[in-house]
C-alpha cells in the first residue's frame, strides 16, 4: 500500500557490535586497507571501548571474513586473491538459489513492500552516486529475499558469505558497468518471485550473482597484473 510505513525493530547494539560496526564500515570503505594491522589498543581507546569488547568486536569481523587474527602480528584486514573472491561467489552461487527456491513461496505483503523500498532506494543511491550504500542495500535486499527459508545454518552461512563479499560488491559496482545491470537483475528477481516463477528467480539469481562475481575477479586480475 502506497504511503505503507515499514516497521523494523531496532535492537540497541552491544558495545562490542557497535565497534563491529564502525571497523566494518572502515574496511569495506577502503579506510583500512588489506594487510593493515588493526592495533588494539590505539583503536580500543578511539573507539571508547575497552580491550575485551573491542576483541568481541574482533572475533565477529573474523568470522564474516573481514579480519585475521594472526598469532605474533595480532588482527589485520584480510586480502583476498582472484581465486579466494572467484570461490566465494560461486558459493554464493549454489547456495542463495537455494534459499531462494526455499523462502520466495512464503514470502509476505510485507516483505514485498519492504522489497519494494529497497529497490527504490537502491535506485536512488546508484543515482547519486553513493558507494557507501551500494552494499549495505545488496545485502539487505539478497537477505531479505531469503528470510522466510526456514533454514537457519543456511542463512547463518549465507549472512556471512554476503557480509564478506559486500567491499567486493561495492568495488564491482564502482569500478565496472554493474550498475545499470543490478538494479535491472534485482527488480526482474523480485518480479518473478511475486509472480509465484521461483524455479526462473532462481536461474535470475544464480546468473546476477556468477556475473557479478566474473567482473569483479576479471578486474582483480587486471589491477594485478598492473602492479607486476
Amino acid at each position: 500500500m502506497a504511503g505503507t510505513m515499514i516497521k523494523r525493530m531496532i535492537v540497541p547494539p552491544t558495545r562490542a557490535t557497535a565497534a563491529a560496526d564502525e571497523l566494518r564500515r572502515r574496511i569495506l570503505e577502503g579506510d583500512y586497507p588489506a594487510g593493515m594491522q588493526l592495533r588494539q589498543a590505539v583503536l580500543a581507546e578511539e573507539l571508547g571501548i575497552s580491550r575485551i569488547p573491542f576483541r568481541e568486536a574482533l572475533i565477529l569481523l573474523e568470522a564474516e571474513g573481514l579480519v585475521q587474527l594472526e598469532a605474533h602480528k595480532g588482527a589485520v584486514v584480510a586480502g583476498f586473491s582472484p581465486e579466494e573472491v572467484e570461490e566465494l561467489f560461486e558459493f554464493r552461487a549454489l547456495l542463495e538459489p537455494a534459499l531462494l527456491e526455499k523462502s520466495a513461496p512464503h514470502l509476505t505483503d510485507a516483505d514485498y513492500a519492504e522489497l519494494d523500498a529497497i529497490l527504490r532506494e537502491y535506485s536512488d543511491e546508484l543515482r547519486t552516486h553513493n558507494p557507501g550504500r551500494w552494499g549495505a542495500l545488496n545485502t539487505e535486499l539478497h537477505a531479505l529475499l531469503y528470510r522466510r527459508a526456514q533454514s537457519p545454518r543456511m542463512l547463518a552461512t549465507a549472512d556471512q558469505l554476503l557480509k564478506s563479499t559486500d567491499r567486493f560488491t561495492r568495488m564491482q559496482l564502482y569500478y565496472t558497468d554493474g550498475r545499470a545491470r543490478a538494479e535491472k537483475e534485482h527488480l526482474e528477481i523480485v518480479t518473478e518471485c511475486r509472480a509465484g516463477n521461483v524455479k526462473k528467480a532462481a536461474k535470475l539469481l544464480r546468473q546476477h550473482i556468477l556475473t557479478a562475481g566474473e567482473a569483479l575477479v576479471s578486474l582483480l586480475r587486471e589491477r594485478q597484473q598492473a602492479t607486476t
